[in-house]
């Protein structure tokens, strides 16, 4: 008798040879019963031959009688005996012969479970052996991966750093494009656009190929998609952070020290993320730009600490800040900063006009002399709070006006020391503390004022070889094309969505004609470029910062966007020109 399958064997033979042991022990207690029920028997009998001895011939004969049915009964009684002693025994020796089957098979069984066991072990060291070659190997592969990536992050390093040196020396104007991520508005349906068509236009499109290509997938209805895509010095997936955007912009900010102009715009259609992008997030109640959370903070806050930081890493004194804030809206020119006879700011019309040197100017602007970037975005707050806003379909609080933020680092110089060394440390010290008592308001009185102010004709001769040099920061929110159909606008807001658009294309035509190198550039087409003159066609480090959707719906407009960067890294402007600023040393 073999054990069910999944049942531990022993078990099930200690149990079968308990059950045998149960019945044998019945069976002994039958027998003790039977013995015992002979003895009464053997009673009876005595008492019968008792009677027999006082009883006549029928005593004889009923003992006869009883004693043959005795004999009788003893007889079955053996007989049943004998059976069941009999088949005890074979029931024991079956079982003797199935326990040694069960020993026998045990050990069988035994044997072959320990050889599946040696053989699971060799294998398992075998695999643990593969395992340890396969994790050297891949080890060595990440060793070798790992080693080909940084030699390609260096390369790539050198190639930048090779292409900013040709953009320099080209004059070209560098374009980074930042891919925003869906946001809800995306998928909002509006009513002009059905729920299939809704579905259909909140697909992503444009994304991020690598850290220098954006790829769009074009597709209209009966044609087959087509990816395109566009090169650029910098592109910022959906996923970027604001601190990875300025981290490319800061070293511009060096430049600017060094005796540079420079100019950062952002450009791209309405609620792309032009505004996130320069100022960061905004409030809903004023709409200014917060600084609670510095890492959400965009490239004109930043820009601004950075200055501060490195200004304070110069002499004490030889740097001042002067800020200027003003809004193209409906092209026309407004000074943010302007105050009434209360002091209370409001926006003040405004004039650009060309000087005699053909630079870009802006007479009676205001600007406010600064001391540390606090001042500075307190400021630009007060700016923001008149810049004209107005909802749409597409953005609840889209920028209807051009800003443009200036910041206009000054330092005053020796007008000899052009080329040579500062007379001595003591010399250079004394006039930068007279020039930081006398500057701003009195370096633009006339000559005759400041020499009536000097006290000795030494300081009157030092005062008047001094020289004023000023590099300035443009940093620059363009209002986002709009497509009408898209946006929904009407009456004034229709306005100004013209004036918006038009403004933009003065600004494209204006690159396209210094690309093409035309005699004219028709930088008066429109207050925007007039504006931006020296940024655009002079001699500042011009940077555009792209930013698009990644939406279907907004595909035409993108497409636009991106065409306008591609067009504007083809500008050649010739090399940019860098300010003199002394060399100061000790004189020997």
């Amino acid at each position: 008798m073999r054990p069910r399958s999944g049942l531990d064997p022993g078990s099930v033979w200690a149990q079968r040879l308990r059950q045998l042991e149960q019945r044998l022990r019945a069976k002994e207690e039958r027998i003790v019963v039977l013995e015992t029920e002979n003895a009464a028997l053997h009673l009876k009998l005595a008492e019968y031959q008792g009677l027999a001895r006082r009883s006549t011939n029928e005593v004889l004969q009923l003992y006869s009688a009883h004693s043959q049915q005795q004999k009788l009964q003893r007889s079955s009684v053996v007989i049943q005996l004998y059976g069941a002693i009999k088949r005890l025994k074979c029931d024991l020796k079956s079982l003797h012969s199935f326990a040694l089957e069960l020993s026998k098979d045990f050990q069988r069984q035994s044997k072959t479970y320990l050889y599946q066991v040696l053989t699971a072990v060799q294998g398992i060291q075998l695999q643990n052996e593969a395992a340890q070659m396969f994790q050297i190997k891949a080890f060595d592969l990440e060793q070798s991966l790992q080693e080909l990536t940084e030699r390609y992050e260096k390369e790539k390093q050198k190639r930048r750093a090779l292409h900013n040196s040709l953009v320099e020396l080209r004059g070209n104007i560098r374009v980074h494009c930042r891919i925003r991520p869906l946001l809800p508005f995306d998928t909002a349906a509006g009513h002009l656009v059905s729920q299939d068509r809704q579905r259909r236009f909140s697909e992503e499109v444009a994304y991020a190929a690598d850290d220098e290509t954006v790829l769009v997938k074009c597709s209209r209805p009966g044609h087959a998609s087509v990816n395109k895509t566009f090169q650029f010095e910098r592109v910022y997936s959906a996923s970027e952070s604001q601190d990875a955007v300025f981290a490319d912009v800061a070293p511009l900010l060096t430049s600017l020290l060094d005796g540079y102009n420079v100019c950062i715009m952002a450009y791209g259609q309405t609620g792309s993320g032009k505004t996130y992008t320069m100022l960061g997030p905004q409030s809903e109640e004023n709409l200014v730009f917060a600084i609670e959370d510095e890492s959400e903070l965009g490239i004109i806050p930043r820009a601004t600490q950075e200055v501060f930081r490195l200004i304070s890493e110069k002499p004490p004194g030889s740097y001042w800040v002067e800020v200027s804030v003003v809004e193209v809206y409906n092209n026309e020119i407004f000074d943010l900063l302007a105050k009434d006879s209360c002091g209370k700011v409001f926006g003040v019309k405004r004039d650009v006009v060309t000087t005699r040197e053909g630079k870009s100017d802006v007479p009676l602007l205001t600007q406010e002399t600064v001391e540390n970037a606090s001042e500075f975005l307190h400021l630009v707050n007060k700016g923001l709070q008149l810049r004209v806003r107005h909802p749409t379909l597409v953005h609840a609080h889209s920028s209807r006006s051009h800003l443009v933020v200036t910041l206009t680092i000054a330092t005053v110089v020796s007008g000899d020391s052009f080329g040579s060394s500062w007379e001595d440390e003591q010399t250079s010290q004394r006039l930068h503390k007279e020039v930081s008592c006398t500057f701003p308001q009195k370096m633009k009185e006339s000559k005759s004022t400041s020499s009536s102010r000097a006290s000795s004709p030494a300081q009157l001769e030092a005062t008047e070889k001094m020289k004023q040099i000023k590099t300035r920061l443009q940093l620059v929110d363009l209002a986002g094309s709009e497509c009408v159909g898209m946006s929904g606008v009407t009456g004034a807001a229709l306005r100004e969505t013209s004036f918006i658009n038009r403004s933009l294309s003065a600004l494209a035509d204006v690159l396209g004609a210094i690309a093409e190198q035309r005699s004219h550039i028709p930088y008066r087409n429109s207050k925007l470029t007039h504006l931006l003159q020296d940024s655009v066609g002079g001699d500042a480090k011009l940077l555009v910062m792209l930013c698009i959707s990644p939406d279907q719906k907004y595909l035409t407009e993108s497409m636009q966007s991106l065409g306008f960067g591609t067009r504007a890294r083809q500008v050649q402007r010739g090399q940019v020109k860098k300010k003199n600023f002394p060399v100061l040393s000790k004189a020997k």
